[in-house]
């Protein structure tokens, strides 16, 4: 174990989205925040050593504390959305607001410690807020309700641990607080900025009180709340032992040495394989719940350098992502604040996204995302009113079409760069759910968030039916059975649903729901109309799709953005989520992986032929191929084939864009 170590503060460094200064005339810190406090920086001067044991026992802890209060909270929240299908997380961050884990994304400490000093904090204290635009960027709509807690050794604070998750209800236009039509965030709910919801230990109850008689679900909200308070609570705790047991400066000088080798990592492993050179590629949102459907534009433009990073080691490989291009701010909730903090957020949020050029899948799954990955990347925003620097008051709860679809556009352009070694497109999440009366007359309100199939990719086919929530989940039948007035009558597979390709895109889930009471359906989704897309030769999965009243005189499909669609006792609701896109030619499939799609039933005999050129017969259990007929049909669809784009979109494109199959940015 290392010697003491002595704290030091390296000078602010400025950064892109700098504010100009402070409220009070003071100079604006590294990020941004109309405060003098100091973050970002280092804890321990460069150079400073530490045991690596040591650190990686320090490394250790913190994923343990952090899976801790995730379990914590997962044991004694109340709400589905919580408590079942985990759509929650936490963060551990250090003093400079520097987030040290790595295993989930998180908010962000920063408008805590703007508006409260760290000086005056004491322990026991409980920071909460909701305020989009408050949040440095750090919170996408408001039902994601974060709650931060100061860590103190010796009476000083010294990390934060925080939790956020997307609540039941927090008040506005509907149940659920995502009305798909809103104009403004004064419709979206209950809008919180920082304040401090218990002090020295003793709850707030005024602030309580105000926040679960906004919602619809008080209950459920309350206790929520109570158990994310208590979890980081207990978080704080650990984490001070941690302190006591090794030393402040000891431990800092670790949390130094994790964030450095983050960046030393991703420096050396995964921006070396992007050749240097400027890359340009889009894709698009829908729909925006007001305007009729259209192409809202999200636009990269990735710079790779060889030399010119800040931070420790300077003089390695950088990234510049630059967001010019993206469209004007839509008039529904699709937006996303991202220009905040130099859009720290954002680059947590994206940088996952790179991992998928390490050497293998499993050095991959090794590689966390936290603060050390902050400097290897630039971001450059557009002026105010896209959709990424939305003015305030526009309306975000369905900002996740943004986000998500950010999350292509850079495996995207990526794909362009290292000659398609990236996976194809995926969209993991969209809230669908249900409400109205029960059998006994009380209000209801069931959401969902349903996953969908991953991307192909260029060594193995996408997974079915992932989420992009770390370790979220389906609500399970036992439990919503016995709540809620409906029957699930079937969750499995979506059939077909997987984009086409040498390795085939997941596919999504279908879930067939009949109502056993009058009630309404809701839904916030995308990929309806576009699908995810394929790369080199790989073709789009299938779009999201809501039918109601199947097989029944009253069937329709049903928009992707709807509040209150009514639904009749004895209707069904049939829901598929969409398919990853496919990566490489279909036609040059192992007709071996053909037949076992077919026996397991992912691939129907008539895809097999349209998708694959395979012509089989016999049942699924025991399914035949024809290796002639199926060689003779290849080769035909090969000869009828023209100069293809790099990327496939899917028939839906062409009827948002003028007829055209594809974006001049598709090419390589």
């Amino acid at each position: 174990m290392c010697g003491p170590m002595i704290r030091q503060n390296v000078a602010p460094v400025a950064t892109s989205g700098s504010a100009p200064g402070g409220a009070d005339g003071a100079p604006a810190n590294p990020a941004g925040l109309p405060t003098s406090y100091e973050h970002g920086n280092r804890l321990t001067p460069v150079g400073s050593e530490v045991d690596p044991i040591l650190v990686e026992i320090v490394q250790g802890t913190l994923a343990s504390v952090e899976m801790e209060v995730e379990t914590a909270i997962a044991r004694t929240s109340r709400s589905p959305m919580i408590r079942d299908a985990h759509d929650f997380r936490a963060g551990i961050h250090d003093r400079q607001l520097r987030k040290l884990t790595g295993r989930s994304y998180s908010a962000l400490v920063h408008p805590i410690v703007r508006d409260f000093p760290l000086s005056e904090m004491r322990e026991g204290d409980v920071f909460f807020h909701n305020d989009v635009y408050e949040s440095e960027g750090g919170i996408g709509h408001l039902p994601d309700l974060c709650v931060t807690v100061p860590v103190f050794h010796e009476g000083e604070v010294v990390a934060f641990v925080q939790a956020f998750g997307h609540h039941d209800d927090i008040g506005g236009a509907v149940p659920g607080s995502m009305p798909s039509n809103a104009r403004t965030v004064f419709e979206e709910g209950l809008s919180v900025p920082p304040i401090k919801l218990w002090d020295a230990g003793v709850p707030n109850r005024a602030a309580l009180r105000i926040m679960t008689r906004n919602s619809r679900m008080p209950d459920s909200l309350a206790a929520d709340l109570d158990a994310e308070c208590s979890a980081c609570l207990m978080g704080a705790r650990r984490l001070s032992e941690l302190f006591t047991r090794y030393g402040r400066d000891t431990i800092e000088a670790a949390f130094d040495a994790i964030l450095d080798a983050t960046t030393e990592t991703y420096r050396r492993e995964i921006l070396s394989k992007i050749p240097d050179g400027t890359y340009v590629w889009e894709d698009y949102a829908e729909h925006d719940g007001v305007d009729e459907p259209q192409l809202h534009t999200q636009r990269i433009t990735l710079t790779k350098t060889s030399t010119g990073g800040p931070g420790p080691g300077d003089g390695g490989p950088k990234l510049v992502i630059d967001f010019t291009g993206t469209s004007k701010q839509a008039k529904g909730p699709i937006n996303h604040c991202g220009d905040y903090v130099g859009g720290n957020f954002l680059k947590k949020w994206l940088a996952p996204i790179l991992r998928n050029l390490a050497d293998t899948p499993e050095r991959m799954a090794e590689l966390d995302v936290n603060e050390g990955i902050v400097p290897l990347i630039e971001m450059r925003f557009p002026e105010k009113g896209t959709l990424l620097t939305p003015i305030y008051p526009a309306p975000t709860n369905a900002r996740t079409f943004v986000i998500l679809r950010l999350l292509g556009v850079l495996a995207g352009v990526v794909a362009k760069a290292v000659d398609g070694q990236m996976p194809a497109d995926q969209e993991t999440i969209r809230y669908t759910g249900v409400y109205g009366k029960d059998r006994d007359g009380n209000d209801y309100l069931m959401r969902e968030v349903l996953g969908g199939g991953s991307g192909g990719r260029y060594y193995a086919d996408g997974e079915d039916t992932i989420h992009v929530v770390p370790d979220s989940r389906n609500l399970p039948t036992e439990f919503t059975e016995s709540r809620f007035p409906f029957v699930v009558e079937r969750l499995g597979l979506a059939v077909d649903s997987g984009g086409a390709g040498r390795h085939r895109g997941g596919l999504g889930y279908e879930k067939h729901i009949r109502m056993l009471q009058d009630a309404n359906f809701m839904s916030i989704a995308d990929r309806s109309i576009l699908a995810c897309w394929g790369v080199k030769g790989g073709k789009a999965g299938r779009p999201f799709e809501v039918t109601i009243d199947v097989g029944g005189p009253d069937e329709r499909t049903v928009e992707a953005l709807a509040d209150a669609e009514p639904v009749r006792a004895g209707q069904v609701i049939r829901i598929r989520t969409t398919g990853g896109g496919g990566w490489g030619d279909p036609l040059e499939r192992p007709y071996d992986e053909v037949e076992r799609d077919l026996r397991w039933g992912k691939v129907s005999f008539e895809g097999a032929r349209a998708d694959y050129g395979v012509v089989a017969s016999g049942t699924k259990d025991e399914p035949v191929i024809d290796t002639g007929a199926s060689d003779a049909l290849r080769a035909e669809v090969r000869a009828g084939r023209g100069d293809e784009p790099f990327f496939d979109r899917g028939p839906g494109y062409a009827r948002l864009a003028e007829g055209r199959g594809a974006a001049e940015v598709d090419w390589v």
